[in-house]
Order: structure tokens, then sequence, then C-alpha cells
């Protein structure tokens, strides 16, 4: 488990570099994205890694691997909204987003680990593509969610909707990197 520990933060390291340079270009911009547009963003950086997963040919020489970057950073932006609410202007300084980042981090790696721990590492014999599969399905039950308004009968709630699909791309990237 302490070899997926460190590779969680080395991946998060890599996300969290983006995001700390996009944050100097683009300052918190991102803060006045209503929660579906967050959603929907992820969901087409997932629907580009199935579409170059299923076809021969590529248009774009892009990878895969920076899309999964971008569904996480976009991920914990959106639980940054849920608990700060939506901003009319940005309203965070770079130092702050960075904290707030860092926290979201914090709180989806030990979920990853408690889940880790009771399913005995059972996505590292998972497929990238199933776990691209499993991202859409999740970003499909955010979706039903935000037109239920939020709410649920039996089902966890959006939060952990996007911590386990953060998990899951930590755990493509991981994967990818191990096929290098």
């Amino acid at each position: 488990m302490s070899d997926t520990s460190q590779q969680f933060d080395a991946v998060i390291h890599t996300c969290r570099e983006l995001f700390i340079k996009k944050t100097k270009d683009y300052g918190t911009a991102w803060r006045i994205l209503r929660l579906p547009s967050l959603t929907d963003q992820i969901f087409i950086k997932a629907q580009r890694i199935r579409s170059l997963q299923e076809k021969e040919v590529r248009k774009v020489d892009e990878g895969v691997a920076p899309e999964f970057v971008g569904i996480i950073n976009y991920s914990i932006m959106a639980l940054v909204q849920i608990e700060k609410g939506v901003a009319e202007q940005p309203d965070l300084n770079a130092q702050e987003a960075i904290d707030l980042y860092d926290r979201e981090v914090a709180n989806t790696k030990k979920l990853m680990e408690d889940k880790n721990h009771d399913y005995g590492e059972a996505w590292r014999d998972m497929r990238v593509s199933s776990l691209t599969d499993l991202i859409l399905q999740k970003l499909l039950r955010i979706k039903q969610i935000e037109d239920n308004q939020g709410k649920t009968l039996v089902s966890e709630g959006i939060d952990a909707n996007y911590q386990d699909i953060i998990n899951y791309a930590v755990f493509a990237l991981i994967h990818l990197k191990e096929e290098e």
C-alpha cells in the first residue's frame, strides 16, 4: 500500500504543478463556474479519452495522460466549488486556491487509502479503459444528481463521486506510467 501512496503522491505532484502554473496564468477564474459546467468539462475530457482508446487514427497528437490530469484538476475544483459555492468573480488568491487544492487532495487520498485497503488494490488488475468507463459512469451519476437538485434517496453525494473520479484517474495515470 505504501507503493500506491507514493505513486498517488507522484501523480498528484504533476497535477498540482500544472494547477499552480495555470493559476499564475489565469488566476482563479474557474471560481465562477457552476458545478454542472465543471461536470460537463470533465465529461468532455473523459469522452475524449474513450474516443482515443477506441480509434486507431488520431487527428490531434496528444495522448490520454493530459486528459486524465485535467480530469483530476477539474474534479478538485468541483470539490472546492461544493464547499465554497460559486463566486461572481474570482475571489481567491493563488495561495488560498493551492491550500484548498491540497485539502481536497488530502481528503481524497484518505478515501483512496481506506477503499484500497478494503478492496485489496483490485484496481491494479483493471484496464485503463475500464477506469475510463467508471469515470464516465460516475459523471452520468453526477449529472443525474445535479438534475435532481443534489438530492439522493440512498446514494452517496456528488462530492463522493468526484473523489472516486479523482482516484480512478490517478489509478489510470499510474497504469500508464507503468506501461512506459
